[in-house]
């Protein structure tokens, strides 16, 4: 849309997505909540000293009450001994190494937590991760295999293709988007199935593939060059990677927060075509911000390719590039947020197989991921159930500043105050109205169109 065309409302999609992005910790601490509560239901139907006790619950109801919460509390005691605390291991390494897999396993969520948020917050729905993750990953083990150089450059190297592949890959929906109006939902969704084709083939070439003959797509085991350290001995497995995503949160934060850059990222997401109004190339914006998107994508390829010792096959993303979906949605796309969910998440990973052994299903977990998508994406539905006020101006027109509502006397004045803002073409840019920002305001003809100068520029308010 060009300048001369005015400064248009916030699109629908925009205003959708940063209601959801804004949730308060009390709404997303709700949607979890309630989310466990489903799960705990679905525990509960599914348990078979629960049903066997349902048959006779008008002569014993306490016994199905009690199997309901002894089914309850036998899983999610099994959630926690397997993510954060075995209180029944004999040696403290083995009461800890719960925690250290949930370490190991948030890694990847929250770097490809903040590469989905980024994107977010300029009001664009990359849900490519998937195929940045596994782009990213063969380029890594592309390097970390057939570039032989000294330990610790050899690492950096490898890295740096991971962040290239992932990066490039995410590149490419930001400049046919930029250039051509292409929708990222349908770009990305498309380059998915394109990655996870692209890379399966060359697993079963000798791009990628070890020399032994077989046809099963597998990559060739990195150096031990390039192979991310264990970073609490060998007897853990967290790695560098979990580190990594550490410093990958203090960039994001810096970057949205505090940087120029950021603050062009955020001002595209909430009004692309005011942001346009001010100067700011968007299409430029958009490259940058799934550029950006994929290198911290780019960082969780490069974990799951060099965190291990071996091979991997094309489903090393391990369903990371769809669960980074979830933690940026979890986290509001805000650097503490991600990394908070990655956590959550994390922690669910490492506390599946513990919950399965207590004969519990693993799709249950996967129920309460969902649930809590679904929650978090539909405030009005935590607003309903929990019956929470509502956040003034949500999805409407922003309020005035008390200042320009004291400046405006007149109805006329307050109708100014809320119109959107024209600029025609060749007349200058216009960065505030005449009564949000002091100036002089002359009224020329009759209805609703007015003249504001400010600085050097004219605008016409309708």
């Amino acid at each position: 849309m060009t300048t001369d065309q005015g400064v248009r409302a916030q699109p629908r999609a925009n205003q959708l997505l940063t209601e959801v992005l804004r949730g308060s910790v009390l709404r997303t601490v709700l949607a979890i909540i309630l989310a466990f509560v489903v799960g705990s239901l679905l525990i509960i139907f599914t348990n078979e000293r629960v049903i066997a006790a349902s048959g006779y619950f008008f002569g014993r109801p306490g016994d199905l009450l009690s199997a309901a919460g002894t089914a309850v509390g036998q899983a999610y005691s099994a959630l926690f001994r397997g993510s954060v605390y075995n209180y029944n291991s004999s040696t403290f390494e083995g009461a800890i190494r719960p925690f250290t897999e949930t370490l190991r396993f948030a890694g990847p969520l929250i770097a490809g937590g903040l590469g989905v948020a980024l994107s977010f917050r300029v009001g664009m729905f990359n849900i490519g991760a998937q195929g940045q993750l596994l782009v990213g990953a063969a380029a890594a083990a592309f390097a970390s295999y057939q570039l032989h150089l000294p330990y610790g450059i050899h690492l950096v190297v490898a890295l740096l293709f991971g962040f290239a592949g992932a990066a490039l890959w995410a590149g490419i929906v930001g400049v046919l988007k930029a250039f051509t109006g292409a929708h990222e939902v349908i770009v990305t969704i498309m380059l998915n199935y394109i990655a996870i084709s692209l890379v399966t083939f060359l697993m079963r070439t000798p791009v990628l593939h070890p020399p032994d003959g077989s046809n099963n797509p597998i990559t060739i085991p990195p150096d031990e060059t390039a192979v991310m350290p264990k970073i609490l001995g060998g007897n853990f497995d967290v790695h560098l990677g979990f580190l990594l995503a550490l410093v990958a949160v203090l960039v994001y934060w810096w970057l949205m927060e505090r940087s120029t850059i950021g603050f062009r990222l955020r001002m595209v997401g909430i009004n692309p075509d005011a942001a346009r109004t001010a100067g700011i190339n968007v299409n430029r914006v958009y490259i940058i911000a799934m550029v950006a998107s994929g290198l911290f994508i780019g960082l969780a390829a490069a974990n799951q390719a060099l965190g291990r010792d071996g091979s991997f096959t094309p489903s090393v993303d391990s369903g990371i590039g769809f669960d980074s979906i979830t933690v940026a949605l979890l986290g509001g796309s805000r650097a503490l947020g991600v990394l908070g969910a990655g956590l959550l998440f994390g922690a669910m990973k490492a506390g599946g197989p513990s919950m399965q052994v207590a004969d519990v299903a693993p799709e249950v977990l996967g129920v309460v991921q969902g649930l809590i998508v679904l929650f978090i994406a539909a405030p009005p539905l935590i607003r309903t159930i929990f019956r929470l006020p509502g956040r003034p101006g949500a999805g409407g027109t922003p309020k005035a500043p008390k200042k320009a509502k004291q400046a405006s006397g007149s109805p006329e004045a307050a109708h100014a105050l809320n119109a959107p803002t024209k600029v025609p073409a060749g007349a200058g840019r216009v960065v505030a109205t005449a009564a949000s920002t002091g100036a002089p305001g002359t009224g020329t003809g009759t209805g609703t169109t007015g003249t504001a100068t400010t600085g050097t520029g004219e605008g016409a308010n309708r």
